[in-house]
């Protein structure tokens, strides 16, 4: 059997404890005091794992005797840890000092991304033209992103997009935004015009080309429209842009969706027409694809292509904003280099 601890006998433990305590002038000493006392080893701990060697009837009262100690310990530990953190706060604030009327840092503007810039201008004008905005989703089907703008599955044009495919080939990353065009189709009648700017994605990559871009298209559909309405609002729209000195090039082209089709240029303002890397040499910059759209898209979205005709373009938002802003490689947009976007 075990002996009760004597009460003179833990009261000398309390006592010696709490003057250990108080005499601590560190957060290491306390720590180290608590380790002694009440850790694993320590001499309360140590106390009461020979709790099972005392009489049923004297357990009770030796248990309660040690655990009031033991109580009264970690509470002092306790208040002296919080004490010496205050201390320490204390300390380091009289140790620190600043000059409260100093004027406070600057904090620099922000600023519009460019490629938001220019998209925002080209919309604005496009508005002015009497053009509606719509928007459609960035994940699409075969059917709206190919079949219905006349990409049938064995069309080579398809090899041309370079296409990201998700969901196991289910579903694709939109490689353009004229599917929101087919949506627009579907859900209005002509006589319409809609310009549908967002990000598109592609598996390409160099100074002139990115895995993910912006491209804004449009389409106009009413009676009798002709290639020349198409040309003319380029102009206009390119004369606002860039200023009525801007120079045009229309190329014929080839797109599934557009027949005929072209392809317009403008001179390069990085090197004003004297050929560089981005033009390739030939001072010409590739702007837009444009045409006449072919029957079969409009008949996809039971248009009667008897009765109505019309127009579309896309263009790469990227590429306006390099001619715009002088800029020799289009990666430099998506960096996020703050040296370089806070020239915008």
């Amino acid at each position: 059997m075990g002996d009760i601890p004597a009460s003179e006998d833990l009261d000398g433990l309390k006592s010696k404890a709490l003057a250990q305590i108080a005499s601590a002038v560190s957060m290491d000493e306390v720590e180290t005091l608590r380790v002694s006392l009440l850790g694993r080893k320590g001499e309360i701990t140590s106390r009461l794992k020979t709790l099972s060697s005392f009489s049923p009837q004297e357990r009770p009262a030796a248990g309660a005797a040690l655990n009031a100690v033991k109580n009264v310990i970690e509470d002092a530990l306790a208040q002296r840890a919080s004490s010496m953190k205050k201390k320490e706060v204390t300390e380091r604030l009289q140790q620190e000092s600043f000059d409260i009327t100093l004027p406070g840092r600057p904090v620099g503007d922000g600023a519009f991304h460019p490629i938001g810039s220019v998209m925002d201008e080209l919309i604005s004008i496009f508005q002015e033209l009497g053009f509606a905005v719509v928007e459609g989703p960035e994940i699409e089907t075969d059917e709206y992103n190919f079949q219905m703008l006349n990409f049938p599955d064995d069309h080579p044009a398809r090899d041309m997009q370079d296409t990201f495919y998700v969901q196991n080939g289910a579903r694709l990353l939109r490689t353009h935004t004229s599917p929101v065009q087919i949506h627009a189709m579907l859900k209005r009648q002509p006589p319409i015009s809609v310009i549908a700017p967002g990000r598109v994605y592609r598996c390409d990559s160099d100074i002139t080309h990115s895995p993910v871009f912006h491209q804004l298209e449009g389409f106009h559909i009413a009676k009798n429209v002709t290639f020349g309405h198409l040309k003319g609002i380029l102009e206009l729209f390119f004369h606002k842009l860039y200023g009525k000195h801007t120079k045009l090039r229309f190329r014929p082209s080839f797109f599934p969706f557009t027949e005929p089709s072209a392809e317009v240029d403008v001179s390069c303002q990085i090197c004003s027409g004297k050929g560089c890397r981005v033009c390739k040499g030939s001072g010409w910059l590739e702007i837009l694809g444009a045409g006449m759209i072919d029957p079969n898209v409009l008949n996809a979205v039971n248009y009667d292509s008897e009765k109505w005709t019309g127009f579309a373009f896309g263009l790469g938002i990227e590429r306006i904003a390099m001619r715009k802003y002088g800029i020799d490689d289009i990666r430099l947009l998506y960096e996020n280099d703050v040296k370089f976007l806070s020239q915008f």
